[in-house]
């Protein structure tokens, strides 16, 4: 399933960071009454009467060193190109500015919703202030306050009326989907090539030369694939080879309709953080997780140089000790033969049902090996275990005290109940309950 996106967008110093702090529940956006300040993540996920979706703060939009309005109308069009839903934000405070209706203008154009939200409009008396923001032609302004979150609810309320309805793919649909997600010029495009044995993607030694995603679809093994081809994580045009952060924006979409993400990393120049940050959207999203480390032809391809590369990996990657690691030259096609056999695999072990007795068995058999800790004289009891979803696999395990459960011996219970069933490529998520 794919998450609606809502963005929040107007010119510096109008609280977007607030208001996205706000609509997402904890304080992410660095927040100072001083224009340009947000520097930390740009979005994160929301919920409003049963609707989840990610919230893009385009405050955290770093651009380059353009006159203001470009660098404005610039975050405008990156949100108009990546959200379903349009929150404008203006200070009702400060009245109509040349940015504000710089904004207007292209949203007004845009075949996005929009709802337009006045901010610091702290009380009834202010409702005044409202009047003149029905100019900008964008429908009824709405009266907040970001400060003391008077007014989000009825701006939610809104907001959701604009989500699309088909952002659920057919659950009967069993082929395996699966997205290329890295820094350009890793070799995404020349992958996509390779593995569909045919040129259908354009390749170039430039940046950010494919235009936008695209999908797929192939048979392979008596497996059907659609490949999520997220090398058009840039589009043309200086804004966009400007940002890493846009790439972000585009690979969240594809990330969400995946059952397995491909991390690719460039064999040549090794790994860098954004490699890292990249993969820990995919983690977090609880995809299953191929590591590609593509060009390998162009690097000491020995078994040694193989297994010195791989032991960089599990050190950078710590967080993904479960992702199997593919060595392979794309534009050789070397080696391309060991990928698919991976994504099969790591996609059977995303969806895999463990039975409740067999899992139970596996427990109690950890618990004689390694007893249970105590802690401050409390000892940890586990009563049973189930397994509650798949993609990612799930479990729930029943406790005298959850709060008595720490972190090393959960990994020690993720760690059993990987050598049992085997869950290679798949993130696992283990949770504590009270047995009520």
């Amino acid at each position: 399933m794919r998450k609606s996106v809502v963005a929040i967008v107007g010119r510096p110093n109008v609280g977007k960071s607030t208001i996205f702090n706000r609509l997402v529940g904890e304080r992410i956006s660095i927040v100072e009454d001083v224009p340009g300040v947000t520097r930390d993540r740009i979005y994160a996920e929301a919920e409003w009467l049963n609707n989840t979706f990610n919230v893009i703060d385009t405050g955290g939009i770093d651009l380059s060193d353009e006159p203001l309005l470009v660098q404005i109308r610039e975050q405008a069009e990156i949100a108009i190109n990546e959200a379903d839903v349009i929150v404008f934000l203006v200070n009702g405070r400060e009245g109509i500015t040349a940015a504000d209706e710089e904004v207007a203008k292209i949203l007004f154009k845009s075949s996005k919703p929009v709802v337009l939200a006045v901010n610091k409009i702290d009380n009834y008396e202010m409702q005044d202030l409202l009047y003149e923001y029905y100019s900008l032609g964008l429908g009824q302004p709405m009266p907040i306050s970001g400060t003391h979150g008077l007014g989000l609810g009825d701006v939610l309320d809104e907001v959701v009326k604009h989500f699309p309805t088909d952002v659920q793919q057919d659950e009967d649909d069993e082929r395996i989907y699966f997205s290329l997600i890295g820094r350009p010029n890793v070799g995404k495009s020349s992958l996509v090539n390779a593995l569909l044995g045919e040129d259908r993607v354009i390749v170039s030694d430039v940046e950010g030369t494919t235009k936008d995603a695209i999908d797929t679809e192939f048979k392979r093994e008596g497996e059907e694939f659609t490949i999520i081809d997220t090398a058009g994580m840039r589009k043309r045009g200086k804004v966009y080879e400007s940002t890493e952060k846009y790439s972000v924006l585009r690979a969240l979409k594809a990330i969400e309709r995946s059952d397995v993400v491909l991390v690719v990393i460039d064999a040549d120049t090794g790994i860098i953080e954004q490699d890292k940050r990249i993969a820990g959207y995919a983690h977090e999203a609880g995809k299953a997780i191929v590591i590609v480390v593509n060009k390998w032809d162009t690097v000491d391809s020995s078994q040694d140089a193989m297994k010195k590369f791989e032991d960089d990996i599990r050190k950078q990657f710590q967080f993904l000790s479960y992702a199997p690691v593919v060595f392979l030259s794309a534009a050789t096609t070397k080696r391309i033969h060991t990928l698919i056999p991976r994504i099969i695999q790591s996609s059977e072990n995303h969806s895999k049902r463990v039975k409740t007795n067999l899992l139970n068995e596996v427990i109690e058999d950890s618990l004689a090996i390694n007893p249970t800790p105590s802690i401050k004289g409390q000892k940890l009891k586990i009563l049973y275990t189930t397994q509650v979803a798949t993609k990612p696999p799930t479990f729930v395990v029943f406790v005298n005290d959850p709060s008595l459960m720490h972190f090393t011996y959960e990994r020690f219970l993720e760690n059993r109940i990987r050598e049992a069933f085997g869950f290679d490529g798949t993130p696992i998520k283990i949770y504590a309950r009270q047995r009520s």
